[in-house]
């Protein structure tokens, strides 16, 4: 496989997997994305590891499972100890630059109280030159917009309003206020361009950071009405979410408490309000913002071609987590339902890929995607690091040994805008779960609150519980312990290859970790 000059990751926010139009989803027009599916390889069974936004990019960008890098929230510190991508780049010769945000808290032990990142969800992460700044609080896609003459609201983040004075905040088909060649989707666009005409020549790693499909979901002209909601696919839930909210405590918490502010600038009311019209022209929304994304990265990826750099450029596309999108009556990622874990993944190697628009179904999850990118270009790849390259995947399918499930968490302890901890009256050690799900069945490991199993054959959308069954009690007790033993297999070993010898120090090296990645 032929060696990359050029790295172009591009990491969007908050795009679910069944809204790829190479994997089936034939409602969305996405000509670009599909142009990248056809010159590399698409995976199938991909997962974050984890959810919300920093937790998912902190494991995207250092290989760690949640367990290991342990910034399991929003708002939580990742320890400075960590190798990461770009500190990890730096050491092979690149100066990795980012566009967007990573959502990173800082160490607090390597600055002070005082530090401003400790006042918002999270910062950049080091190592990264950031050349197309997001974080904190939007304030280079803000300042961006007054440069470019146009008069921002006393409230910035009105520009995410419905277009005229009778507007009602909530679902809706109206364009939002800002047009789309000032959207944040053209700004990330145009930071990507303005840093690639000005590489002058020398090989380069980019981050191409995108907000959307993030809320508030609101498109602007012309993509608000690009899809009818009639196109869109319905919401797979319960007839009444009072039904599902008994399947477990932590999605009662959920259910009684997600607030539809967060998706819709300015609204008002429970999610579990929105009916099924609503959830539709969400979703229809929700498409357009993915095509101004396609059309966007269509000018990246002709900038490339007509530059000549295309085809020595391995070109990455993922997502850091999904989207419930009214599933099973929420919205956001949280919990431990598919609709917010399972995400794209796109893998275009530099040259001519051996499996070309192929589509991968091996079990695959967002910590591979930092080895992949330093096997790719000859760095070595931390001892820590919990995933594994994806380039024998992508030239000739998955080796003896890959991984036979999926593995993801999700840490649901108190922050400022959200508190189950305290409204299922658990400590903050407690507040987590692990899952272990392949092809058959689903396990979902609590810390403090009861288990869950689902028969994905017959029950692939898992709306029926099957952890108390006694028919089911020796598959829950082996999925258990297949779960613990998957944590005992990847805890921390940063430094457990080396050892004192009479001889010396040695280094048993990553030739010992096992199989299995």
């Amino acid at each position: 496989m032929q060696r990359p000059r050029n790295v172009l990751l591009i990491v969007v926010d908050q795009w679910r997997a069944d809204f790829v139009p190479w994997l089936g989803a034939d409602f969305l027009r996405t000509p670009n994305l599909d142009r990248l599916c056809r010159q590399g390889v698409t995976f199938r069974n991909h997962v974050t590891t984890t959810v919300p936004c920093g937790p998912a990019r902190a494991s995207l960008l250092t290989g760690l499972y949640l367990m290991n890098h342990r910034a399991v929230q929003n708002t939580v510190p990742l320890d400075a100890r960590h190798m990461n991508l770009g500190r990890a780049l730096r050491r092979i010769g690149y100066d990795p630059a980012l566009i967007g945000y990573t959502t990173t808290t800082p160490d607090p032990r390597g600055t002070g109280p005082r530090d401003p990142r400790f006042t918002s969800l999270g910062d950049l992460m080091e190592g990264f030159r950031s050349v197309g700044a997001f974080e904190p609080t939007m304030d280079g896609y803000f300042g961006w917009l007054a440069h470019k003459g146009y008069a921002l609201p006393e409230r910035r983040e009105n520009i995410w309003l419905p277009e005229g004075e009778d507007a009602v905040p909530g679902a809706t088909d109206r364009p939002c206020r800002i047009p789309a060649e000032l959207s944040d989707t053209a700004y990330f666009t145009d930071r990507a361009l303005t840093y690639l005409k000005g590489v002058n020549g020398k090989p380069w790693f980019l981050h191409l950071g995108y907000y959307r499909p993030h809320p508030p979901f609101i498109a602007p002209s012309p993509y608000n009405r690009m899809y009818h909601p009639s196109e869109m696919p319905g919401p797979v839930r319960a007839a009444d979410w009072r039904v599902e909210a008994r399947q477990h405590p932590l999605l009662d918490f959920y259910l009684r408490g997600i607030g539809q502010g967060s998706f819709f600038q300015g609204a008002g009311g429970a999610a579990t309000g929105l009916d099924e019209a609503a959830v539709r022209l969400m979703r229809a929304t929700y498409a357009g913002l993915i095509s101004e994304i396609d059309d966007n990265l269509g000018r990246v990826f002709d900038y490339l071609e007509q530059t000549g750099q295309w085809e020595e450029t391995m070109v990455v596309f993922t997502s850091d987590h999904g989207e419930q999108l009214g599933d099973h009556w929420l919205l956001g990622k949280i919990g431990y339902f598919d609709e917010s874990f399972r995400i794209p993944l796109v893998v275009k190697p530099a040259g001519v890929a051996a499996r070309a628009g192929a589509i991968e179904g091996a079990f695959t999850e967002s910590i591979d995607v930092m080895p992949t990118i330093l096997a790719a270009l000859g760095g070595e790849i931390p001892r820590a690091c919990d995933g594994a390259s994806l380039l024998p995947l992508v030239a000739a399918g998955p080796p003896e040994g890959w991984r036979d499930a999926l593995h993801y968490e999700y840490d649901f302890r108190d922050v400022f805008y959200s508190k189950p901890e305290t409204g299922l009256g658990l400590g903050m050690d407690e507040s987590s779960l692990c899952v272990l799900q392949d092809a058959r069945f689903k396990y979902v490991h609590f810390a403090a609150l009861p288990p869950l199993f689902f028969d994905l054959e017959r029950d692939p959308r898992q709306f029926t519980n099957l952890a108390e069954s006694p028919a089911h009690a020796g598959l829950v007790k082996d999925y258990a312990q297949r779960a613990l033993s998957w944590r005992l297999r990847h805890a921390e070993r940063t430094l457990t290859a080396f050892r004192a010898t009479p001889d010396g120090l040695e280094d048993r090296g990553p030739e010992n970790r096992g199989a299995h990645p």
